[in-house]
């Protein structure tokens, strides 16, 4: 194993914030994954995933048994693990900025393609070579005008060679689900039934560029662009697993999603060993435009009817919110049938606000797909 430090940039005086990489396997080698945990930085069950992840590559390593470099990063927030209010971690937005800590990451489909064009041919794997080298550069060429923006940079630069990208976060209250590409989902159809998960969301563009699709989303950029002209895998299996609730930290939960992933990478060929037989997918892949968020058209103390998990009818009442003073309650239905996956953890909410995310079958929105 070898530990990197990545200083950010432009830090103010007299600090200083870095991001530090755990490198497991021959660094260098034709073949990467790279596993993040806690962009947004007080979701921290996926610290703890990183934590007993690092303890079976550090095994597997001194096995011999990796196949790819496996890059992890238990830390993927500095900034947003330092800011605090009132003793309540603020890591989802940067303070200065008010800016999502997993939205603006650059694009490189553009500078990606001014490298590539005309050197690509009808060799996948020669090509997808050519394609990493490219993103490499285009990675390394980014503007970081600011601390958060060099922090997306290095984020950035440490996987978009990656044929995995595992970028690990976790809702208020939630089943396990993930976030993935449209392209990608037969890729990512193993790993969500290795992890159990019961909702899988995708999406070509959810908007905002997000750090997943950042990674991912050239890849199928460039097989739009050059059709048959040349053949372009789709050569970055990048996903957002959401592992449950901000609360749901525990050993043995973590111990089992470690587990799942690396159960995953063995699949892949990434680590030796023998696949195990693949287990039920829990739930199908709906679009991310099918997503329906639940909102509160009043103030008052939020009372919930229905689950994370629970299957609702389009105009159930999946909550209702009470008003203190005038004793009124105010019912909230869903519009969309689906999977309630995810709810607001806080009994207080302000007018106009997501209480919970239902995943319909069908799509029914344009836009930025992801809430803030």
């Amino acid at each position: 194993m070898q530990q990197h430090r990545h200083p950010l940039d432009h830090t103010p005086p007299g600090t200083a914030r870095e991001v530090v990489s755990f490198h497991y396997g021959e660094l260098g080698s034709a073949r990467k994954v790279y596993v993040q945990a806690s962009l947004h930085a007080d979701e921290l069950p996926g610290m703890l995933v990183a934590h007993h992840l690092r303890q079976r590559l550090q095994r597997l390593e001194d096995e011999g048994a990796l196949r790819a470099e496996v890059v992890v990063v238990p830390v993927a927030n500095p900034i947003g693990l330092a800011q605090s209010m009132l003793r309540t971690p603020q890591g989802r937005f940067e303070l200065h900025s008010g800016e999502n800590f997993n939205r603006h990451y650059p694009a490189l489909f553009a500078a990606v393609l001014r490298r590539v064009e005309g050197t690509l041919g009808a060799d996948a794997a020669a090509n997808a070579r050519l394609i990493r080298a490219a993103l490499r550069e285009a990675a390394a060429e980014c503007a970081a005008e600011s601390e958060l923006a060099s922090l997306r940079k290095t984020l950035l630069a440490l996987a978009c060679d990656a044929e995995v990208v595992l970028d690990l976060h976790c809702d208020g209250e939630s089943v396990l689900h993930l976030y993935a590409g449209t392209a990608i989902w037969e890729e990512v159809e193993p790993l969500a039934r290795d992890l159990g998960a019961q909702a899988t969301l995708l999406a070509s563009e959810s908007g905002d560029n997000p750090f997943d699709e950042a990674c991912s989303q050239t890849w199928w950029q460039l097989a739009a662009h050059f059709g048959a002209r040349a053949a372009v895998p789709m050569g970055c299996v990048a996903v957002t697993v959401e592992l449950r609730g901000q609360a749901d930290v525990s050993h043995a939960l973590a111990e089992a999603d470690a587990d799942a992933l690396i159960r995953y990478l063995v699949r892949r060929g990434l680590v030796a060993g023998v696949a195990t037989p693949l287990p039920p997918l829990l739930g199908p892949a709906t679009p991310l435009a099918g997503s329906e968020t639940v909102r509160t058209p009043v103030a008052g103390v939020l009372v919930f009817a229905r689950a994370p998990g629970e299957q609702v009818a389009a105009g159930e009442v999946v909550a209702e919110v009470v008003d203190p003073l005038g004793g009124g309650a105010t019912p909230l239905r869903c519009g969309v049938a689906g999977l309630l996956y995810a709810r607001e953890p806080g009994r207080f909410v302000a007018a106009g606000a997501g209480v919970c995310k239902v995943a319909g079958a069908s799509a029914f929105r344009s836009g930025k797909l992801l809430g803030e």
